[in-house]
């Protein structure tokens, strides 16, 4: 069974006494915003691949930095693996902090100039100078420094395997490996490195994981991964709380846990439900959450489906509030100046 886990942020640039941030590629910077830790367990419904939350993490309001919530991500996912069970991380998530939370089967993904020893130290007496404390050091990718290009290191093995879609897959493995900052010992944290080149992508991808299994199996496990990075999608885009304008501080805190609780819903049901063409060009549809809340749009729901007693509509008095556009223009004050 596969565990992926994620940090969804939830963006809140105006909410005043935010101090959780999150780091936003397009503005470059960390902003505001509302992060959580998400544990779920991926399986199959009708073919495609849906992830199932199991554990959502909190930050800590008295250390609501990133690195305090993914400390506390990966113990609790650590303390709720099973047997047969293995962890799948993004490279957000450091392969020497997964070491630290004691996770006992693990496949991260690595940074790209990523690197790693031998658990061994290679010296020979005939050698001159001080006896080295690490082992020799791997690098799985070619590297440049100063302008001098750095050569990979040689692979302990190459396996070429083809997908069903015809495209050629070649992994470099590397076995029984330490972190760089780790000398040599029996009683180290090992694990391999797999560098996965497609010819779709451009760079190789790295992960590093410390069970023995198949090439791949590895790119099968990791690519299984990415169910989990739908049910932030389908709750903030498909279901539209990605505006939120709740204020209260546990309230801040719940709405995007219930976001991807109806983002899990809605996944689910897509993939139960007949699959909807959007229109006679849609030729192969698919079981998307897209797809089946356009469905929905067009039903009298939830008029047509008897609701529990405790889900009404609020007896809100707001026929006195503007509506639409006017709700929100924006109109310039006329200036007034004042005699005295």
């Amino acid at each position: 069974m596969r565990w992926p886990l994620t940090q969804p942020p939830f963006w809140r640039p105006k909410l005043q006494g935010l101090a959780s941030k999150y780091y936003h590629s397009v503005a470059e910077k960390a902003l505001p915003a509302v992060i959580l830790g998400l544990i779920a367990r991926v399986g199959q419904v009708k073919g495609k691949r849906i992830a199932l939350p199991s554990h959502m993490v909190r930050v800590n309001p008295q250390d609501p930095g990133e690195a305090a919530l993914k400390e506390s991500l990966l113990k609790k996912a650590a303390r709720v693996l099973d047997l047969l069970e293995i962890l799948l991380a993004d490279a957000g998530f450091k392969l020497k902090d997964v070491h630290q939370a004691k996770v006992a089967r693990y496949l991260v993904r690595l940074a790209k100039n990523g690197t790693a020893r031998r658990n061994y130290i290679a010296y020979t007496p005939e050698q001159r100078g001080v006896k080295p404390s690490y082992g020799r050091r791997v690098r799985p990718r070619v590297r440049s420094y100063k302008g001098r290009e750095i050569a990979a290191t040689p692979a302990d093995a190459t396996v070429t395997w083809q997908l069903a879609t015809g495209e050629a897959i070649t992994a470099n493995v590397w076995y029984d490996l330490v972190r760089p900052d780790v000398q040599p010992s029996p009683e180290a944290d090992l694990f391999d490195i797999y560098a996965i080149s497609d010819p779709r992508y451009k760079d190789p991808l790295l992960v590093g994981t410390n069970v023995k299994l198949q090439a791949p199996t590895v790119h099968a496990l990791y690519t299984d991964r990415w169910p989990i990075e739908q049910l932030p999608l389908a709750g903030k885009q498909m279901v539209g709380a990605h505006r939120q304008f709740v204020f209260a501080q546990e309230t801040c805190q719940r709405l995007p846990e219930l976001v991807l609780l109806a983002g899990s819903i809605l996944t689910g049901l897509a993939a139960l439900h007949p699959t909807i063409p959007t229109g006679f060009w849609d030729r192969n549809p698919q079981p998307t959450p897209g797809r089946f809340r356009r469905a929905l749009a067009g039903l009298p729901f939830p008029q047509s489906y008897p609701l529990p007693g405790r889900l009404r509509q609020k007896p809100a008095v707001t026929d006195h509030l503007p509506k639409g556009i006017a709700a929100h223009r924006r109109q310039k004050q006329t200036a007034v100046a004042v005699l005295t």
